[in-house]
């Protein structure tokens, strides 16, 4: 009986790529350490500064506050006062504090044209700064006003 060799494969290369996969990985979690601490690097500085007797920034500049129910009743920081006398009002408190902040208060159901006419008699007494003074509304409140307004949108439009 003969004995013979089973035919044998070459033999393999060695394998000589880079497996990049755990380069990779430990490039991302440095990425995400980097990423999470520059922003606290960047106040670490630790400085004594001067102090000042000057208005710090975090204050409120001084307001005056302008509100318009819709029955048309108006007030001057809670004070009624009438349409007739309010530019003389504004006047006098425009001279008394010419950087005084005007917070407009007016009823939803007041008609634009009013607030316009509010805004301009302010800004004819010299008072440029104006906002407007809004209640915080739930989503759901919010969403309940927009399909009312669809609504009489739709009624107005049939």
């Amino acid at each position: 009986m003969a004995f013979g060799r089973f035919p044998r494969a070459a033999l393999a290369k060695p394998f000589s790529d880079i497996n990049v996969t755990p380069l990779v990985d430990v490039m991302l979690v440095l990425l995400v350490i980097f990423i999470l601490t520059a922003p606290l690097m960047t106040s670490a500085i630790r400085l004594d500064l001067p102090q000042s007797k000057a208005a710090q920034a975090g204050e409120a500049p001084e307001a005056l506050s302008l509100s318009l129910k819709a029955s048309g009743e108006l007030f001057i920081n809670d004070k009624p006062v009438t349409l007739a006398a309010l530019p003389t009002e504004l006047v006098q408190l425009a001279n008394q504090k010419p950087n005084l902040e005007v917070q407009l208060r007016v009823d939803q159901a007041v008609p634009y044209g009013q607030v316009l006419e509010l805004m301009g008699l302010a800004q004819q007494a010299g008072l440029s700064r104006i906002g407007f003074v809004t209640a915080p509304g739930t989503d759901a409140q919010m969403n309940g006003q927009r399909e009312g307004q669809r609504d009489t949108q739709k009624a107005a439009t049939r």
